[in-house]
């Protein structure tokens, strides 16, 4: 058999997707099964309003999207999934407690000062080699022991394997999403003294599993219902979205930067060993693993929540904003005097980010975006900003000599943030492909069951004349200062 079957999980911080995949060397057809929001869930829990995911529906959501890749496709071989990073769901005796948290939820910054109360950063960082973000899991658990809800729970699953755990009855720690967590050291074992140190439960999340294992099969009562037989496989993938993302670039590690856009930007490089300068540290780098033992150093930057956070706020009064209409606009208007810096910590929360976005131009004295499209135009000029420096951080920290940058995911589609990502680093951009975390999913599936071989450099390979791109060359200098 030269091609197979298998269908991606990919849920993103803002949606969700299930693809389904037709893969073998040279050849990848993508088709959406099912595409749906995931909108924060907002619950009272008798002291204020917490932000929460709706994993049972998301859940739900998956289950259609499966139905409908058997459907269209009985011969499926596996499912992988993947998502968004360090959020989870806390289990006792195999059951959900409670909804998970929404990692923007205000309860982090509480959980990350307990913490830094015992140990500073710095410490953290020599154990971990992460970038501090206060929604790191370690945090967030930190947070659940302030409330007493890690004496409730046994079991810890990150989002993608508490997914997995649904669909086959069995519970895994896969490793790249784990990394992202805080207490995976830079040894590539749980640390348990870590844990010790913080006062946290050890062994709540389960045993480690790599990229390409074999989770299990799909539960025969949910295989029948959503229309598969017995023995459909779930294939456990390099299930942090960004991880899979990677996986798809089609880039010569050695000499290119990567910007992988969603509602976060990461932004760095590939490398074969952790940074753990104190350099890398200050500049607030990360190391993230990557499929087959790699790391991803990179920083985590604002990304199109900004523009999609703002599109909800206009639309509060129910109102639609044409997305494409509104980016043409933002094309022709000029660039803003100044951009603004999309990491302050005041754009993190959901509400009225056009009135912040003001408020950060008045505060200086600057001239504030006067129209939705300058707005728009003032939020893409700040990310290329962004991007842009954290590309130019990447290669002077890691003496990676950066020749292009590729740009995936959803900004990919943003053809004005491409120019001016190439515009200010002065390189060609290489746009593309959107779906890269679902294709990196799939391809890994793919070669777990011996359609494709090969380390990353043979699968990019292997696919870089089936990934679809576009290429955007420096055309001028860079208006506006960071």
């Amino acid at each position: 058999m030269s091609t197979g079957r298998f269908v991606a999980v990919d849920l993103g911080a803002t949606s969700g997707r299930v693809m389904l995949a037709d893969v073998g060397p040279g050849t990848l057809e993508m088709r959406q099964m099912n595409r749906f929001a995931n909108d924060p869930v907002y619950l009272w829990n008798g002291r204020r309003t917490a932000m929460h995911w709706d994993l049972p529906g998301l859940f739900g959501n998956i289950c259609t999207g499966l139905a409908e890749a058997s459907r269209v496709a009985p011969d499926v071989t596996s499912v992988g999934v993947d998502s968004w990073a360090v959020d989870y769901g806390l289990l006792r005796d195999g059951k959900l407690l409670g909804l998970p948290y929404n990692y923007r939820d205000a309860r982090c910054a509480l959980g990350a000062d307990a913490v830094h109360e015992t140990l500073p950063q710095e410490r953290i960082h020599a154990r971990n080699g992460l970038q501090f973000m206060a929604f790191n899991t370690m945090f967030q658990l930190a947070a659940d022991k302030l409330e007493g809800l890690l004496d409730l729970a046994d079991t810890a699953l990150l989002v993608p394997d508490l997914i997995g755990y649904w669909l086959t009855g069995r519970t895994a720690t896969e490793r790249t999403n784990a990394s992202t967590t805080g207490l995976l050291g830079v040894d590539g074992t749980w640390d348990t003294e870590l844990e010790s140190i913080l006062g946290l439960p050890g062994g709540l999340f389960p045993e480690l599993a790599e990229p390409g294992a074999e989770l299990g099969t799909v539960l025969p009562d949910l295989a029948g219902r959503v229309g598969f037989g017995t023995g459909l496989r779930v294939t456990t993938v390099a299930s942090h979205d960004t991880a899979s993302a990677v996986v798809a670039i089609p880039m010569d590690a050695a000499s290119a930067a990567y910007v992988s856009c969603g509602t976060w930007a990461l932004v760095g490089v590939e490398l074969g060993a952790p940074v753990m300068s104190a350099d890398a540290r200050t500049a607030n780098f990360t190391n993230e693993v990557g499929a087959d033992g790699r790391i991803r150093f990179l920083r985590n930057v604002m990304g199109l929540w900004l523009l999609s956070e703002s599109v909800r706020h206009w639309e509060r009064d129910g109102s639609r904003v044409d997305l494409p209409v509104l980016l043409e606009q933002a094309a022709a208007c000029p660039p803003p005097a100044d951009v603004f810096d999309g990491d302050d910590p005041r754009f993190v929360e959901p509400g009225d980010i056009p009135g912040r976005i003001t408020a950060w131009y008045d505060e200086r004295g600057l001239p504030a975006p006067a129209s939705r499209p300058e707005m728009a135009r003032a939020i893409i000029e700040s990310l290329a900003a962004g991007f842009a420096r954290g590309v130019e951080q990447s290669a002077a920290l890691t003496g990676v000599p950066v020749e292009t940058v590729h740009l995936v995911g959803g900004g990919a589609k943003n053809r004005l943030l491409c120019q001016l990502v190439a515009n200010r680093v002065d390189k060609p951009v290489v746009a593309g492909p959107v779906e890269a975390t679902a294709i990196g999913n799939v391809l890994l599936q793919a070669r777990a069951h011996g359609l494709l071989h090969g380390d990353l450099d043979d699968l990019r390979g292997t696919m870089a004349t089936t990934l679809p791109t576009e290429r955007f060359e420096p055309r001028r200098a860079p208006a506006g200062r960071v």
